[in-house]
C-alpha cells in the first residue's frame, strides 16, 4: 500500500511527493513542523498540535496563511485517505521560494505525511529503557523547527550506547530534555519536570493534567545529580506515550525496576488517549 501525502495542495503518493530544491527548507534549513498520532483512527489532540506548529512559526517569523480550521480539514482528509490502523502524522510548513535564496518570499509550503505507526518494544516498557546525556542546549527550545542536527548527532551517541534517548544537559549541570521527549522524575509523592529551556511537549501537557490530583508537581530547574538520586523517573513523547527511564549514563535510577507510580501513570495515559478515541470515534 502507498502512502498518500499532501504536498502543496494537492494529494500525492508518497513516491511523487516532491518540494523544489530552492524551497528555502532545502537550502537554508527553514521550516517548522509537528508531530502526533492516532488512536482509533483519529490524530491524539490535533488541535493543540495546529496551535503549537502555529506558535512556532511566528517564533522564526514564518507566516502561516492557512486558518486553523483549514490546516485542521488538510489533516483529517489526509489520514483519510490512509487507511492505516495507527498512523504517525507530520505537518511541515516549509520556507518557500526566495529570489536570493536567502528571503522568503512569504509563500511557505504545506506538507502533510501519514505513515504507519512504529511500534517500540515492549521490553522498554516493561522493564524500563536506558538514556545518556548529552551537553547541549538549543537557541530556541519553543520552536519546533526541522534543524534536527542536534538531535541527529545526540542519538546517534545514545543508539551507540544502546540508550533509547538522549537527555540534554546544559552548561550549569540541568538535565532539560530528550531529542524528542520531556523528562520528569519521581520522588515519593513528588514529580519533578523541567520547565525553562524545553519545548513544551503535548503528550507533557496531558500527563501533567493527568497528575493533577495525584501528585505534588514542580516544574523547576532539574540537576543531574538530584536525577540521579529519583526514585522512578520517564520521558513522555508522541510516539513514547509514556516510557520509563532505569538508567543515565552509567547510573541506575533506583532499584533499576520500573515503579510502581511510573505503571500507574502509563496506564492512566493509555486509558486516557485510548479512551478519546473511542469518543472521537461517535462511541463514547
Amino acid at each position: 500500500m502507498t502512502n498518500i501525502f499532501y504536498v502543496d495542495g494537492e494529494f500525492v503518493a508518497q513516491d511523487d511527493a516532491v518540494v523544489p530544491v530552492t524551497d528555502l527548507s532545502v537550502l537554508r534549513g527553514y521550516g517548522v513542523f509537528d508531530f502526533m498520532r492516532t488512536y482509533g483512527g483519529h490524530p491524539f489532540m490535533l488541535d493543540a498540535h495546529i496551535a503549537r506548529l502555529r506558535r512556532s512559526a511566528e517564533l522564526i517569523d514564518m507566516p502561516v496563511p492557512w486558518t486553523d480550521a483549514e490546516l485542521k480539514a488538510i489533516v483529517l482528509a489526509t489520514v483519510a485517505r490512509n487507511p492505516i490502523d495507527e498512523a504517525n502524522v507530520r505537518i511541515v510548513v516549509t520556507g518557500g521560494e526566495s529570489p536570493n535564496y536567502l528571503i522568503p518570499d512569504d509563500k511557505p509550503r504545506l506538507i502533510v505525511m501519514v505513515t504507519p505507526s512504529i511500534k517500540n518494544p515492549d521490553h522498554l516498557y516493561a522493564d524500563g529503557a536506558s538514556a545518556i546525556t548529552v551537553p547541549m542546549s538549543r537557541s530556541d527550545p519553543l520552536a519546533k523547527t526541522i534543524n534536527y542536527i542536534g538531535a541527529i548527532r545526540a542519538m546517534k551517541r545514545a543508539r551507540a550506547a544502546g540508550a533509547a534517548e538522549a537527555l540534554y544537559l546544559d552548561s550549569a549541570g540541568h538535565v532539560l530534555e530528550g531529542t524528542t521527549t520531556n523528562l520528569f522524575a519521581v520522588f515519593g509523592e513528588v514529580i519533578v519536570t523541567p520547565q525553562d529551556g524545553i519545548l513544551p511537549g503535548i503528550t507533557r501537557g496531558v500527563v501533567l493534567d493527568l497528575l493533577e490530583g495525584m501528585y505534588r508537581v514542580e516544574k523547576r530547574a532539574l540537576p543531574l545529580s538530584e536525577l540521579l538520586r529519583a526514585d522512578e523517573a520517564f520521558i513522555t513523547a508522541s510516539n513514547k506515550q509514556v516510557m520509563p527511564i532505569v538508567r543515565v549514563d552509567d547510573h541506575t535510577i533506583a532499584a533499576g525496576t520500573v515503579g510502581a507510580h511510573t505503571r500507574a501513570i502509563m496506564a492512566r495515559y493509555r486509558e486516557f488517549a485510548y479512551g478519546l478515541a473511542w469518543v472521537n470515534n461517535g462511541r463514547g
